[in-house]
This record gives C-alpha cells, sequence and structure tokens, in this order.
C-alpha cells in the first residue's frame, strides 16, 4: 500500500449508499415484500435517514469511509460486510448462496479492483469455483485471539475455512448456526477489540457453542438475551473503546460501558427489515494481523502516529 491515501491512522470502512434498497425478495426470515410495499416511500426515506446517521457516527468517530456506487436492481448492495473477507491488505471476494445476490459480485470486484489502484488494497483474490462464502457477514476477524470465525450452515461453507486460513495464514473456526433467523455469523457474534466476545448462544448448535467456549473464557463471555438479540445488539461495528450499534437493553449498554466502551446507537430497524444492521453495512479495509505489523508492514502515517 503506497499511495498517500493509504497513509492514513483511521480506520477504513467501506459502505454504499441505500439508493436502491428495498425488500424485494425473500431470503431470510427477516424479509417480507409485501409488508416494504404497503410503506415503501416512508421506509426508503427512513432507510436514507439512518443510513447518513451511522456513516456520519462513524465520522465522528474518527472512521475514514469509502463509498461503492449503487446499483440499480441489487437492493442489499449497501450490506458491504457481505463482500469480501479482508486482512493485511488482501481481499478475498464472496460468492454469494443465492441467485438474488449474485449480481453484486462483480460490482464488488470492481469496487475492489479500483481500491487497489488507488493502494487502498493490495491483493484481490477469488474463491475456487463451487464454494460459497458471503464475506465478512460469515467470517470475522478476531484481533485478539489472531484467528477469524466463520458462521456456517445458511449461508457460507465448511470448505471455505480451509481457504480462508490458507489465504491469509491465520487460524479459522467454522461455528455451525442453528436458527435461520441468524443467518450469518455477524448477526449473533461480534469479537470485541478488548477481547470480548459479545454472542447470542441460541444461535449456535451445540458444536458452534463447545467451539467459543473452547476458545473465550468466561469471563470475556457477553452472552445476549432474546431482546438484545433481536435488535441484533452484536451486529455492531467496534474500533478502539467505541462502538456502534442500532440499539440494545440498557443491561448490555451498562456491561459494554463497565468494560471502558462508549456505546452509540444509530437507529437502522429499517435495514433490520432485511436482516441487517450496522456491521452489515460496513466493511473494514485496514484490519491488519500481529505478524504483519511486527515485520514493520504498517504505513506511515500510522507509525508516525503512533511516536
Amino acid at each position: 500500500m503506497t499511495t498517500s491515501e493509504q497513509f492514513d491512522p483511521r480506520p477504513r470502512f467501506l459502505m454504499c449508499r441505500p439508493q436502491h434498497f428495498a425488500v424485494t425478495y425473500s431470503i431470510n426470515p427477516w424479509m417480507d415484500p409485501a409488508a416494504w410495499r404497503e410503506s415503501r416511500d416512508a421506509l426508503h426515506a427512513t432507510a436514507a435517514r439512518q443510513w447518513q446517521g451511522l456513516y456520519r457516527a462513524l465520522g465522528a468517530s474518527g472512521a475514514s469511509v469509502e463509498l461503492v456506487e449503487p446499483q440499480d436492481g441489487l437492493p442489499d448492495l449497501v450490506f458491504t460486510a457481505n463482500s469480501a473477507v479482508v486482512l493485511d491488505g488482501k481481499a478475498l471476494l464472496a460468492r454469494f448462496r443465492h441467485p438474488q445476490r449474485q449480481g453484486e459480485e462483480r460490482v464488488f470486484a470492481a469496487a475492489f479492483r479500483v481500491l487497489r489502484t488507488r493502494g487502498l488494497i493490495d491483493e484481490v483474490v477469488t474463491l475456487p469455483p463451487g464454494v460459497t462464502l458471503e464475506g465478512a457477514g460469515d467470517c470475522l476477524w478476531d484481533a485478539h485471539r489472531q484467528l477469524f470465525w466463520m458462521g456456517c450452515g445458511f449461508r457460507s461453507e465448511v470448505p471455505a475455512r480451509e481457504i480462508v486460513a490458507a489465504q491469509f495464514g491465520v487460524p479459522c473456526i467454522a461455528l455451525p448456526l442453528a436458527d435461520p433467523a441468524f443467518y450469518h455469523l455477524d448477526t449473533c457474534f461480534s469479537p470485541l477489540p478488548c477481547g470480548a466476545v459479545m454472542y447470542y448462544p441460541a444461535a449456535f448448535t451445540a458444536e458452534g457453542l463447545a467451539l467459543i467456549h473452547a476458545q473465550v473464557t468466561p469471563e470475556q463471555r457477553i452472552a445476549l438475551a432474546a431482546d438484545d438479540a433481536a435488535r441484533f445488539a452484536t451486529n455492531a461495528v467496534s474500533f478502539g473503546h467505541t462502538i456502534l450499534l442500532s440499539s440494545c437493553s440498557g443491561t448490555l449498554h451498562s456491561r459494554l460501558k463497565e468494560r471502558g466502551y462508549t456505546v452509540m446507537e444509530t437507529p437502522l430497524a429499517a435495514f433490520l427489515r432485511s436482516g441487517g444492521s450496522a456491521c452489515c453495512l460496513t466493511l473494514r479495509l485496514d484490519h491488519q494481523s500481529a505478524a504483519t505489523i511486527a515485520a514493520g508492514a504498517v504505513p506511515a502515517a500510522k507509525a508516525m502516529h503512533r511516536r
């Protein structure tokens, strides 16, 4: 990463304005096209306002945002978390299970080529034929443990685990999901910068829970109650001491505050109608592994920022 644009100490995210966002099909239990049509204009206006609220909150919290151009006919393009898995300047492009979303693949591929040209991404790679992995919606970087957590069972496939591990040179743990309402890992699981993990136990199979408990000590587990899970409280954006989410209970807010976080609630209920929230609407572009940082591959501005 060599251009001046990359020499920026702020966390960097990829987003897409909701110009064409709508619920026009149903591929998860949250999506009800008939209900959307009843109040289409009002709901679209709300979505635009709420997306802008998240965009502003990220900026106010010190983040930088890159934008993908909206495309008519691709209403879920707004959920950029699903576009790729990114670490150490490498982007592994997503492959979608449902035909309704497969048109997004070419748009995101083009967007990452532009990011590479600008020096914001070093390398763009694709999955082998026939393997499904829906980006960071199902593959979350845990900087504390230096591994990826990968959801599987509804959208992404277990064989993607080995591909992720090989591409990025870090472990990848596949967690089987049990509830179709929590179809992506980011709807029910969130590794936090401090090492704690927010998760909704009922969203996982017994095997999945055992894998989480094997890696996350009891004092680091933040198990959500059903009401916070239904608000997609785990579908949060976290960096430094900041957590941005749509909403959460007072109990969860207090638990996060006790751990030193500033919790910013920015309502995103319009996107919950499509099964998404804050994390789904963003993709972190600048995650770095400890090995890369130790090797000195830190952008110059970040190095200067630490002095």
